[in-house]
């Protein structure tokens, strides 16, 4: 059921719509090097096959999974000596390009510089991380979008309905919202949303009409459960954490167990989420709510004691308990400006009221002289002023008015004063 043409494939349109240039470019056989990003199934490979049926180049498909430096070299001298002897351009297509590292991807660059080839590669890979700037920069980045689900749910009946490439010699009866669950389960990718119509419609059983029939228990029974793309060093991996993140620090509870459940059900470390989740407690909650930081170091716990499924309610629990918390990020800017402050060179010695003097010699030379015990002071506060010299007066930590840091703050603007006053009675 692969399109064998440009007006079958379904949901880019605005990539290859009757008056879009990538279309324009194909159908005038101009084309010039093309990195075609997607998720799967969504058209990569089909665009690049009728790529080799529409143009006048010699065309070369390219694993990336199975080739190696070796073979990119043998397959530039190819057509290098085919530009030379008959004028014409090689158009390579690399299916997979993202799994080329930056010596096999330099290989193409001179190649692609001087126009002996067109380069097109394959990626469901974002390219800004997984392709080399030097060919980013000479390439036009091709986003692909999953299908939407009318357009799997068109390109289904058109396999039940083809009786040449499709399904339609079976007679098989599917109720359009049957169709329609399938199509919600394929998550936009029409490879998968094929393989489960075969798969369901193979193994149907036969209604009274003596065709099969494919309903929804039957459809859920086929196919066990979505498929969920994931990949744990890939781009997909760190928009779901980024996802489940932002979703707690927006307080919004139902999300966080949403992006939470995609990233366990996908496959991904409990042990990667429960540690983002504890930085989390101290990034975003902090002393606005410090219990957030122990439920989150509790599930730290049971991921390692109890392992899954049974951890994924703790980890739940965490998730939930932090986008519920009181939110600040005080404390992580505070951070952020203590570590800038020693970068930028103010690394007084400590003072010598804060030293302590446990040798003869060390007390001689003044160390300890000034120190006031705070547990003597009314409040346990003294005048003492603790940072260096230069940076006397200088304020990190800067709490909100949310949860515990309302009271927090109060103290410190107590204490504050209370340090100006003894030290004016002075």
């Amino acid at each position: 059921m692969r399109p064998r043409s440009l007006d079958e494939i379904l949901g880019q349109s605005a990539l290859l719509g009757p008056t879009a240039p990538l279309r324009r470019a194909i159908e005038a056989d101009e084309l010039r090097s093309l990195i075609l990003w997607g998720p799967p199934g969504c058209g990569k490979t089909t665009i690049a096959r009728l790529i080799a049926g529409s143009t006048r180049a010699t065309f070369l498909p390219f694993s990336a999974v199975l080739s190696g430096i070796k073979e990119v070299r043998e397959v530039m001298q190819q057509a290098a000596a085919a530009k030379r002897q008959t004028g014409r351009r090689t158009i390579v297509f690399v299916d997979e390009i993202h799994r080329f590292n930056k010596a096999q991807q330099d290989a193409f660059l001179p190649f692609v510089e001087d126009g002996t080839i067109v380069l097109i590669g394959a990626t469901t890979e974002n390219p800004s991380f997984e392709v080399i700037a030097a060919l980013l920069s000479r390439s036009r980045v091709c986003r692909l979008e999953p299908l939407a689900e009318a357009d799997l749910v068109s390109l289904l009946k058109r396999a039940l309905l083809d009786d040449e490439r499709g399904l339609a010699t079976t007679k098989a009866e599917i109720p359009d919202d049957v169709l329609a669950s399938l199509s919600a389960y394929s998550q936009g990718d029409a490879r998968a949303a094929l393989n489960g119509l075969e798969f369901a419609v193979l193994t149907a059983p036969l209604g009274p009409s003596g065709r099969p029939v494919v309903d929804r228990e039957h459809l859920k029974s086929a196919l066990q459960r979505a498929a969920l793309y994931h990949d744990r060093a890939g781009e997909a991996h760190f928009n779901l954490i980024s996802a489940l993140h932002k979703s707690m620090r927006n307080s919004d509870a139902d999300a966080t167990l949403y992006w939470l459940a995609r990233m366990l059900e996908a496959g991904d470390d409990p042990r990667y989420v429960v540690r983002r989740i504890i930085r989390f407690a101290s990034e975003d909650i902090g002393l606005a709510d410090p219990q957030a930081l122990t439920v989150a170091l509790a599930a730290k716990d049971a991921v390692h004691f109890v392992g899954r499924p049974e951890a994924d309610l703790a980890l739940a629990q965490a998730a939930v308990y932090c986008a519920l918390a009181a939110k600040s990020n005080a404390l992580y800017t505070a951070w952020k400006d203590v570590s800038a402050t020693i970068a930028s060179g103010l690394t007084d010695p400590v003072p010598l009221a804060l030293r302590n003097a446990v040798t003869g010699l060390m007390k001689a030379e003044g160390y300890g002289t000034g120190y006031e015990y705070a547990h003597d002071c009314d409040d346990a506060v003294s005048s003492l002023h603790c940072l260096p010299d230069r940076l006397r007066g200088k304020r990190f930590y800067r709490p909100t008015d949310r949860g515990l840091e309302k009271e927090l703050a109060a103290r410190i603007k107590a204490w504050r004063a209370a340090r100006s006053r003894l030290k004016d009675e002075a």
